[in-house]
């Protein structure tokens, strides 16, 4: 077996060639992964459920297989390698919570589509991960369950609502990830964690068994902590699911060879300031131009430029905040602040007006992109928050918190652009902070060859948080 002290955050795409050459076995691995989660996520709190003992039987399973088999490069990209399914979706024989402490217990009976093709993939699912009440705040601090605190950190959140995921990931519990992203709930946990996350394009992942949510403004995404098994993990849970209501075609060539060509002089728009928030936190600002400056140094082309949000503000809150009405909870087991989100829902038609306003302003927002190839910005506009920053604030202020923090996200759930966070340094306080590049209608590629291109440049797969957790536990 390969030494331990290698495998804590080894890259899903490393591990799976381990695997491949039969260098290690999956059982190896659920047994060293399993130990790290033992010991690690209860002061990390990003599984809501460990399934051990069914992860293990997979694994002996997959041992098994791999000893038979002469040509393993008939055997799936992931075989072996272990993921962590969000706390939204179901997983046949395993618990699901939808981040309430009430209903921890209730088990699922079948697996959403996403899972299926997670499975198909050849991944062995060690669990759930944690996430926000219904998926709704961008950070984890649920009623009857532990928040989800940062590896880099553990007083500072790992963002929400993928944030589960991403502390997992970043810790090194798993190697990678898919969440899931309404409004930021990839991207903002990755900007957290310094991850790399991506949110794909409308159409691109389906979400069956439903249709979509939210009118198209939600949409499964992957969390890594590198750009490669980011593009590898799209491949493989990308693709039409029969009944789709929408799809975008499979790429004819795939995200993971995608990402080395050559992206050509693109036209790439940054800005350190949204509307209607304003300017990003100094640091913020920095790390965009940082980034602007190495775009410049590789041959594009810069220029200071960003859509003006603010007509956008109140009908994607409307319908974000229709989430919670739409799950049918009884109030009396939700949140406080989720029960307020509740009351403030608009009825049908409220509803729809706000979704036809959404559509009209993004045709808006995308024909910015007719005069640019990419548009650079910060993820949150605010570095990470403690856990439990924000829990003396009334309902209506934290509100507003939230709203200036995420600003710079939510227009391409309403767009339905592809988006990828990406770590990019850190604060005073050692916290990661990060930027991310939004690209046209269906055209993952050249973000991720852009992402692919800094990773060589930063580095940031290279830092880990192991030290920040050892000091704290």
């Amino acid at each position: 077996m390969k030494n331990d002290s290698n495998l804590e955050f080894i890259s899903a795409l490393d591990l799976s060639t381990l695997i491949h050459r039969k260098e290690i076995s999956p059982v190896e691995i659920i047994e060293f992964y399993a130990a790290r989660i033992s010991k690690i996520d209860p002061f990390l709190g990003s599984f809501t459920y460990v399934a051990l003992e069914t992860a293990m039987e997979t694994a002996k399973n997959h041992t098994e297989i791999l000893g038979k088999t002469t040509d393993t490069s008939t055997l799936p990209l992931f075989f072996g390698i272990p993921t962590a399914i969000k706390d939204l979706y179901p997983v046949a024989g395993m618990p699901i919570s939808y981040g309430n402490g009430f209903i921890k217990d209730q088990i699922s009976s079948s697996d959403c589509g996403l899972v299926t093709k997670i499975k198909q993939a050849g991944f062995i699912i060690l669990g759930k991960t944690a996430t926000s009440e219904l998926g709704s705040l961008p950070y984890i601090e649920s009623m009857g369950l532990p928040p989800s605190r940062n590896p880099y950190n553990l007083e500072y959140t790992s963002g929400g609502s993928s944030g589960g995921a991403a502390a997992a990931v970043a810790a090194g519990l798993i190697p990678v990830a898919p969440g899931s992203d309404g409004g930021g709930s990839v991207r903002g946990p990755s900007f957290c964690c310094g991850l790399v996350g991506l949110k794909p394009s409308r159409g691109r992942i389906s979400n069956a068994p439903v249709g979509d949510y939210l009118g198209g403004i939600a949409t499964h995404g992957c969390l890594s902590r590198t750009v490669a098994d980011n593009a590898a993990l799209l491949d493989v849970i990308s693709g039409y699911i029969t009944g789709d209501p929408y799809w975008l075609p499979n790429p004819a060539v795939s995200f993971l060879d995608a990402i080395t060509q050559d992206t050509g002089k693109l036209r790439i728009a940054f800005a350190t300031s949204v509307l209607p928030s304003g300017e990003g936190d100094d640091i913020l600002q920095r790390q965009v131009k940082n980034i602007a400056h190495h775009l410049q140094d590789m041959g594009h082309s810069l220029s200071e430029a960003c859509p003006d949000f603010t007509p956008l503000v109140e009908p994607f809150v409307t319908i974000w905040q229709s989430s919670v009405s739409l799950a049918g909870f009884p109030e009396q087991i939700l949140s406080p602040m989720n029960r307020w989100l509740n009351g403030r829902s608009q009825d049908l038609g409220g509803y729809l007006q706000s979704l036809h306003q959404i559509q009209i302003i993004s045709r808006q927002i995308v024909a910015f992109f007719d005069n640019f190839d990419v548009l650079l910005l910060p993820t949150y506009l605010q570095p990470p928050i403690k856990v439990g920053a924000w829990s003396d604030l009334s309902f209506e202020d934290t509100l507003q918190h939230i709203i200036k923090w995420i600003n710079p996200c939510p227009p391409f759930n309403a767009t339905g652009q592809p988006a990828i966070a990406i770590p990019t340094g850190f604060t005073l306080e050692g916290i990661p902070v990060g930027v991310q590049l939004i690209g046209k209608p269906n055209d993952e590629a050249t973000i991720l060859q852009l992402a692919y291109q800094l990773e060589k440049i930063i580095n940031w797969h290279q830092y880990h948080p192991k030290e920040g957790i050892i000091n704290n536990i």
